[in-house]
């Protein structure tokens, strides 16, 4: 009986370190603030509940497919081969049963939440699920993923107002071009294996020297629209400029310690860094809605 229990409480704590549950910071305080520009304010408590529960759903249900189909290749990158389905420490089955778990809890929050969400719903699926795939055929890879997680601030306006707005447009763009340039940085630590393997990413395909200056001008681009939210709309005061200031520091300072010559903090640029940038964006925003 105690080795059932153990390996029942096991196996759930190998999957959510597989799958990184805690880089959900990156997309979530995106989806809180698009609710209370939405909202005006604070919105309904249902309706925070269940965007969490749609963000748990589709955020966990998407790791797990990406790390189903990407097995092959996890097994032969030496960075990747401590991965729970390579290394056996968990099977496929149990994999596919999660990934089941999680689309009917992002169907049920879609439900929960309003119809229009619940139409668009199979489109973010599609979306966030198809991100896996784009490596195998296109350098552009790095921009599907910011897709997948610039929805979030869509689906959650659309959650709260029930239609789609300008307003979450631009912050899905400030988001993919964010995402593009911090995944290029990442990406950059594979290129050699990427070359191998024949896999597709802007280092593979342009040299880790011109990646990361494409990636620095991704993140200018995604100051802009960012900025724009506060010229177009006035949506904010003085707190969003100041918590802009900070966003944009800390990208210069990600910029910095990553150089095609060393590598070496690419971890520390992605992880830390980035999951500030959402964070402190998103608050100053919501600060600056209730003032």
């Amino acid at each position: 009986m105690q080795k059932i229990t153990h390996t029942l409480t096991r196996r759930p704590k190998i999957l959510f370190e597989d799958i990184k549950i805690q880089h959900t910071v990156f997309a979530l305080p995106f989806a809180f603030m698009a609710a209370f520009m939405a909202a005006e304010g604070v919105p309904p408590l249902s309706v925070i509940i269940w965007i969490l529960g749609a963000m748990a759903g589709g955020r966990s249900g998407a790791m797990v497919f990406n790390r189903m189909v990407d097995m092959k290749f996890d097994r032969e990158n030496p960075r990747t081969t401590g991965r729970a389905l390579p290394s056996g420490r968990a099977a496929m089955g149990e994999y596919i049963f999660f990934l089941l778990l999680a689309v009917l809890l992002f169907e049920f929050s879609c439900y929960m939440l309003n119809p229009l969400t619940l139409k668009l719903s199979p489109i973010a699926l599609l979306i966030i699920f198809g991100y896996s795939l784009t490596k195998r055929f296109t350098p552009y890879s790095h921009f599907f993923l910011g897709l997948a997680l610039g929805i979030v601030p869509v689906g959650a306006w659309v959650a709260v107002r029930e239609e789609i707005s300008a307003k979450s447009v631009i912050l899905m763009l400030a988001i993919i071009f964010w995402l593009a340039g911090l995944d290029i940085i990442y990406s950059c630590q594979d290129v050699d294996f990427d070359k191998r393997a024949g896999l597709f990413s802007f280092p593979a395909s342009y040299g880790i020297e011109r990646s990361l200056r494409l990636s620095s001008i991704f993140h200018i681009v995604m100051l802009l629209f960012l900025l724009s939210l506060y010229f177009l709309y006035n949506l904010f005061g003085g707190i969003y400029l100041a918590g802009l200031f900070l966003v944009t520091s800390l990208l210069t300072y990600e910029h910095s310690i990553v150089r095609p010559d060393d590598l070496s903090r690419v971890n520390v640029a992605f992880f830390k860094v980035n999951g500030l940038v959402s964070i402190l964006i998103s608050l100053a925003a919501i600060a600056d809605i209730f003032l």
